[in-house]
C-alpha cells in the first residue's frame, strides 16, 4: 500500500481549502507552493504579516502566486470572528474585549476559519507545541458529537502483508492522552475506527491491547480496558472490536484460537488500541525501527473538523504529507 500516494490522490479529488497558521516559517511557505502546484489543496491560506511572508518567500526563491495571505490583525472580519469566539467561550468567562484580543492569535484564527467554513482544514505545529494546537482546536472546532476526547493515531505501513490491510495498520493513541480513563479509551477506539476507514479504506477490526488476555491477569489497567469495552457496547458502535488481548493474541489467529476462541476480530485486526501513552509510543517506535516500517503521523483524531499537528522538526516533505492526509479526510 502506497499510503502517501493514495492520500494525495484522495486530497486532489476532495479539492478542499487549507489554512496554515505559521505562515512566516520558510518550510510552511515552501510546502504551500508544493500543495498548490500539485493541486493537493484547492486553496492555501498563510497567516502572518504579508510583508514578512513576502520577504521570506523572495529570499527563498518561492513564488507566492495563487497563495492567499491573511494578517489577522488587519482583517475586516475580525469583528465577526471575535464575536463567534466570544459566543463559544463565554461560559468559560470570556469577555467580548478579550475575545477580540485572543482571536488574532494565528492558531485561533486558523481554527475559526475552519469553524466558520472559510477553510476546510488546519495544519499547524511547525512553530507551536502540540498543546497549543490542541487548545486552539478544542476551544473553537471542538470534538465529534458524542465524543469528548481528542487523540491521535499513526498509520503504520510496510509490515508483513499478513497483518492489517496489506501490511498497513492504525496504532492509537501514541501521542496525546497519557493515561486515558475508560471513557477516553472508548473515545480513542471510536476515533481510531473512523481513522481506519478514512486512511486504510477498510472496515475496522479493533483490538484493545493489554498484558492480559480475557482475564489471565487481574489489575486496574486490565479493568480499565474492560470498562472501555462495556462503554462501546452501550454505545452500540458499528465496528468489530475485542479485548483485552495481548499483542500476539490479537495479531496471530492460531494464538487467538487458543487464548480467546470465538473472537469477532479473528483475522480482521487492523487497528490497535494501546492502554496508555507509554505502551503506545513505545510500541509504534519499536515496530518502526525493528520491522523497518513506515510510521505516518501522529494524525489528530476526534475533532469535529480536520486538524493536524506537525512536529517542530518537520521537513517540507513531512509537512506536505501531513497536509495531504488531513485534506483527504474531508
Amino acid at each position: 500500500m502506497d499510503f502517501v500516494k493514495e492520500m494525495k490522490a484522495k486530497a486532489v479529488s476532495a479539492s478542499k481549502k487549507l489554512v496554515l497558521p505559521e505562515g512566516t516559517d520558510k518550510r510552511i511557505i515552501r510546502a504551500a507552493r508544493i500543495l498548490m502546484d500539485e493541486k493537493i489543496a484547492a486553496s492555501v491560506t498563510l497567516l502572518g504579516s504579508i510583508d514578512d511572508i513576502k520577504e521570506i518567500a523572495d529570499s527563498e526563491g518561492i513564488d507566492l502566486y495563487g497563495i492567499d495571505i491573511v494578517f489577522p490583525e488587519a482583517e475586516p472580519n475580525i469583528g465577526n470572528y471575535s464575536l463567534s469566539f466570544y459566543e463559544l467561550r463565554k461560559n468559560k468567562g470570556m469577555t467580548p474585549e478579550q475575545a477580540r484580543i485572543d482571536i488574532i492569535d494565528p492558531l485561533r484564527w486558523g481554527a475559526m476559519m475552519v469553524h466558520q467554513g472559510d477553510a476546510d482544514v488546519i495544519v499547524a505545529g511547525a512553530e507551536n507545541p502540540t498543546s497549543e494546537v490542541l487548545r486552539a482546536g478544542l476551544s473553537i472546532i471542538g470534538t465529534v458529537p458524542g465524543l469528548k476526547t481528542a487523540s491521535s493515531c499513526f498509520v503504520m505501513t510496510g509490515l508483513d502483508v499478513k497483518f492489517g490491510k496489506e501490511g498497513a495498520m492504525v496504532f492509537s493513541d501514541c501521542a496525546v492522552v497519557p493515561d486515558p480513563s475508560p471513557e477516553q479509551l472508548a473515545d480513542i477506539a471510536q476515533s481510531a475506527a473512523l481513522s481506519c476507514r478514512e486512511y486504510l479504506q477498510v472496515e475496522p477490526g479493533v483490538a484493545f491491547l493489554s498484558f492480559s488476555t480475557k482475564g489471565s491477569a487481574k489489575h486496574d489497567d486490565v479493568e480499565k480496558v474492560l470498562s472501555a469495552m462495556k462503554i462501546l457496547k452501550e454505545r452500540n458502535v458499528d465496528f468489530l472490536y475485542d479485548g483485552e488481548l495481548q499483542a500476539d493474541t490479537a495479531l496471530i489467529p492460531s494464538v487467538l484460537d487458543t487464548k480467546a476462541p470465538g473472537s469477532p476480530v479473528r483475522g480482521k485486526v487492523n487497528t490497535l488500541i494501546f492502554p496508555d501513552l507509554n505502551s503506545g509510543n513505545i510500541g509504534y517506535k519499536l515496530v518502526q525501527r525493528m520491522a523497518k516500517a513506515n510510521a505516518f503521523g501522529p494524525f489528530l483524531q476526534g475533532f469535529a473538523k480536520p486538524i493536524s499537528d506537525l512536529s517542530r522538526g518537520a521537513s517540507v516533505d513531512e509537512i506536505v504529507t501531513t497536509c495531504a492526509v488531513t485534506l483527504a479526510r474531508c
